[in-house]
């Protein structure tokens, strides 16, 4: 059965929306199909499909994006839209697609890949980790944040893309793995998916510090994204939130997982929810290691560690690398051979090792090397796992985009 892995064109897109609206269950109207379409043509994007016999069995999207990562930005690959025709699924199509789509993400400089999992365990198999959770509140009205004084003021915006991603971007940047958002992604994601209210908080210097998007709809407040830079907004947007009280019966929404409103309220018995959102891959572990933002060594601790790699699917990963982190807190990296691992009179060296998605979870902090470490997920002596500890800095992982 003659399998073919080439990239898409314009003149697959029905071919293609086809295959999504079934393998998703959904159905688009005609506008939005063409809506659709016009997106397909001009999304940074590349595209792949599956061919059996010369038909079309399956697609992969890959999305050009950016992230933020202890305060970094990152090219990332973000993998959308997997789908394959019943008659042609567990057939290896998808493994097919993916390894293509990481040999493209090297070669275009994309060392992260992000993604939604169907199932978390499917991709867990081709080096994808779960990076981030978020934590969902469900708060019955009366026990939402009761009225509270602030020194600034709250403004609904019909529309303000500028303001509200210079807010944004100040705030992606605290966490691991949140999106660097262009104009096109507020218009085509953001405001399509996200319909509603927008509410800015003003402190009392007129400074913009916090926003929120939310809706009200059936007696039930959906808060879709709550963005603060200060403890001063987060308090007057919750404040002001609390004041749809006697229009709902409840509110949702999606906060990281160290957030801690409950605490603050006067009644704290809320549901709060832990789930599992995305899924992260390094694809290049030698550029990604390189531009990563390590805790500088203090005089007289050690600088340097030997990581073991391993990585099925992404081979050019597998290997040794020698970490020599500087004092600004970058790493010189060098791959050497697994049998050169230690010069002739020095001690043996620190060293660990892992496989890419342990890696990849670690470096986004979201386990710590002592708890992979104690899961048998990275292997490596008392000081090795002590040394990771004290050089990934803790920074906590949140995603509010999705894709």
């Amino acid at each position: 059965m003659p399998i073919e892995i080439r990239e898409l064109e314009a003149s697959h897109f029905d071919e293609g929306m086809e295959l999504s609206q079934f393998a998703f269950q959904f159905t688009m109207t005609p506008e939005e199909k063409e809506k659709a379409r016009e997106r397909y043509k001009h999304e940074p994007a590349v595209r792949w499909g599956a061919f059996v016999d010369g038909k079309y069995a399956a697609n992969l999207t890959l999305l050009t994006l950016h992230t933020y990562v202890g305060g970094k930005r990152f090219a990332v690959g973000g993998v959308a839209g997997v789908a394959t025709w019943p008659e042609y699924r567990r057939q290896g199509l998808v493994a097919e697609l993916l390894r293509t789509s990481l040999l493209h993400m090297k070669e275009q400089g994309q060392t992260l890949s992000y993604l939604a999992p169907f199932a978390i365990g499917f991709y867990r198999k081709f080096g994808w980790e779960l990076y981030t959770d978020n934590k969902r509140y469900k708060i019955e009205a009366a026990l939402m944040p009761k009225r509270e004084d602030y020194a600034g003021r709250i403004e609904r915006l019909s529309d303000n893309i500028p303001l509200l991603n210079e807010l944004y971007n100040a705030y992606a940047r605290r966490y691991n793995g949140m999106l660097e958002r262009t104009e096109a992604w507020w218009t085509d994601r953001v405001k399509r998916r996200k319909p509603g209210q927008t509410a800015v908080y003003y402190g009392g210097d007129q400074a913009p510090q916090g926003y929120v998007l939310y809706d009200v709809k059936q007696k039930e407040l959906k808060i879709h994204e709550f963005v603060t830079l200060t403890e001063e907004a987060a308090r007057a947007l919750w404040s002001y939130l609390g004041q749809h009280d006697s229009m709902i019966e409840r509110a949702e929404a999606v906060v990281p997982v160290d957030d801690r409103l409950a605490f603050l309220l006067p009644n704290p018995r809320i549901k709060q929810e832990i789930e599992p959102y995305f899924m992260a891959r390094i694809v290049d572990a030698e550029a990604f290691l390189s531009q990563y933002a390590f805790t500088e060594a203090q005089e007289g601790e050690p600088s340097s560690i030997l990581i073991e790699l391993t990585d099925e699917h992404a081979p050019w990963n597998a290997g040794v690398y020698k970490l020599d982190i500087q004092t600004d807190g970058t790493a010189k990296v060098v791959k050497i051979p697994k049998a050169d691992t230690t010069a002739s009179g020095e001690k043996e060296p620190l060293r660990i090792h892992t496989d890419i998605g342990s890696l990849t979870a670690m470096l986004h902090s979201y386990m710590r090397p002592s708890e992979l470490n104690r899961h048998g997920r990275v292997a490596g002596d008392e000081s090795s796992i002590r040394f990771l500890e004290a050089r990934i800095p803790v920074k906590t992982p949140f995603l509010i985009d999705f894709f």
